[in-house]
């Protein structure tokens, strides 16, 4: 029986890539993939669930996306490749690792798409046009709605069609917009109505509790907010400089976005009306549109406006940068040996991959079919996410053991305390996302793994058999994470048989156990020496030794 050895499948199709992207305009991808639909129900969702206490809960989810960010920069800049986010751990531990954190990752990013589309329209519905208000039923979108969303679809994806930088132009002007309207948005709501009685009223600063403060970065959509760094990632094989632009633009576009949720957290506490919290207090708050329902109790007509026509605009902006993206997930996962070569090829005219962005636009109309409200699409995104989380921080440690003369134009020198505290971090999330949730995370990876088992289980037992060895620590720690999460404390949706909080201890040391199996599993398979001497055949074509850096020096941090 024959097998394809992945270490043959890289076909030269990175160089009808355009590296046109500077640190701006990468940065305007991370932002503008962060800032999407999020900010419009994140202050409200956030509030209901932890209070003015909400404002730590933006600040926790900050510190997490960038503690797991910083540790995908340095991989980022070692492995300059479209879809860099779903290679790293076929690099570092083989096939089932990689394959099953390429399959999280693109699962939480592809759903973005319509997710961003059903928002527009949800938003859409409350214009004061009839035809507008039956484009949504209150719960899901109706058979007209779903029809205006995947027109959407396809303007996502004909603006992604043609070039490069056509996307590139577009996207900035659109993070623009998407910037300046929420720090318009925060500063008239603080101008027209600060009640610091706020933090007092309806139950005080953390009414619900720490529990609620901490679930409410898995549930309110504050860690799927931050997801948005990965974008620059999967786009760096069209980066001009991507040891240097990398890292400022992941981190960048986080510490941006954390200044601009900080603040619209702050005028929504503080912009609720007294009365409003007198009867149950901020988790019976009943906001359709948040931002725009406060605008308008405040005589802000004009802002009302404003946000109608952004919840069209900042949702767009996202859905069009990952419509770009994963196109260049599709392709990685192709060269990791999973998908047809088709999905691999890119048009030498436009550097575009034309077929993978077919594929990821039938996905999305599919996604649009079923799912067809936002809560029910956020939902999906938020557990693939936390799956996701994970690989970074065991691959890096895991790269800096196996290919430790490798260029690093990122070299963080801090990086063997920061990768696994990002992997307790990552774990905590998972807990905090409250069972079911982690249940749903173990049957979305069951449903991915016959495309893996197709390609995989054909190879000779000798050549699988190391791909399996390398694996079986993620799997086995979704496994416990799913028991750790149903045995949990009630707070966070469990059986109550862990109690507070030594359940987050346990937690914490699961992560760090899992991290050291992790990093000593991984090991030189196929995948790594032949990115390894694509590499090296890249710098010599610059005129550099092998290790050397694009960079003169490289980053240290």
């Amino acid at each position: 029986m024959e097998w394809r050895d992945v270490s043959s499948s890289e076909e030269g199709s990175h160089s009808n890539y355009r590296r046109s992207l500077g640190t701006v305009a990468l940065t305007a991808v991370g932002l503008g993939s962060i800032i999407g639909s999020g900010w419009l129900f994140g202050a409200k969702n956030a509030a209901a669930l932890a209070g003015p206490a909400a404002i730590l809960s933006w600040v926790i989810g900050a510190v997490v996306a960038l503690t797991i960010a910083l540790t995908y920069t340095e991989l980022g800049s070692m492995f300059p490749k479209a879809g860099g986010m779903v290679r790293y751990g076929q690099y570092s531990h083989g096939s089932l690792a990689g394959y099953l954190a390429a399959w999280a990752n693109w699962i939480a990013i592809i759903s973005v798409i319509p997710g961003e589309a059903t928002a527009s329209i949800q938003y859409m519905s409350s214009w004061d046009f009839a035809w507008c208000q039956r484009l949504f039923d209150g719960k899901e979108l109706t058979g007209t709605g779903v029809a205006l969303a995947s027109v959407l679809l396809l303007f996502y994806f004909f603006l992604n069609w043609f070039a490069i930088t056509l996307f590139a132009k577009t996207n900035t002007a659109i993070t623009v917009f998407k910037v300046v309207v929420p720090v318009l948005t925060a500063g008239a709501l603080m101008l027209a109505h600060f009640d610091t009685g706020n933090f007092e009223a309806g139950g005080g600063f953390t009414p619900h509790g720490w529990s609620a403060v901490f679930s409410a970065v898995a549930v309110s959509g504050i860690v799927w907010a931050f997801n948005g760094f990965q974008s620059p990632l999967n786009m760096a094989g069209e980066a001009r400089n991507p040891g240097r632009s990398l890292p400022k633009a992941v981190v960048s576009s986080i510490l941006i976005a954390l200044v601009i949720y900080v603040l619209l957290q702050v005028a929504f506490l503080m912009a609720v009306p007294g009365d409003a919290l007198a009867h149950g207090g901020w988790g019976s708050l009943r906001f359709d549109s948040p931002l725009a329902d406060l605008a308008t109790a405040w005589g802000l007509n004009w802002l009302a406006m404003v946000l109608y026509a952004d919840a069209f605009v900042s949702p767009s902006g996202t859905g069009m940068i990952y419509a770009a993206t994963t196109s260049r997930m599709i392709h990685g996962v192709q060269e990791n040996g999973h998908l047809p070569g088709i999905f691999g090829k890119v048009d030498p005219r436009t550097g575009v991959p034309r077929p993978a962005l077919v594929l990821n636009l039938f996905v999305a109309f599919a996604f649009l079919a079923v799912f067809r409200g936002w809560g029910s699409i956020a939902e999906i995104v938020g557990v693939a996410t936390v799956i996701s989380y994970i690989t970074g921080p065991v691959a890096v440690m895991s790269m800096r053991r196996l290919a430790p003369g490798m260029a690093r134009p990122v070299r963080l020198k801090a990086m063997p305390v920061i990768a696994p505290v990002a992997m307790v971090f990552g774990s905590l999330v998972m807990y905090w996302a409250r069972w079911p949730l982690t249940g749903k995370v173990i049957l979305i990876m069951a449903i991915g793994l016959p495309i893996w088992a197709w390609y995989e289980l054909r190879k000779p037992w000798a050549v699988l058999k190391p791909h399996l060895l390398a694996g079986v620590w993620m799997v086995a720690y979704l496994l416990v994470m799913a028991g750790v999460s149903w045995a949990g404390a009630t707070d966070y949706g469990g059986r109550g048989y862990l109690a507070e909080p030594w359940d987050m201890v346990l937690v914490a040391a699961i992560g760090l156990l899992f991290y050291a199996w992790g990093v000593r599993s991984a090991w030189r398979n196929p995948s790594l020496t032949a990115v390894e001497r694509e590499m090296a055949e890249a710098a010599q074509a610059r005129g550099e030794a092998p290790g050397d850096s694009p960079e003169k020096a490289p980053a240290a941090v």
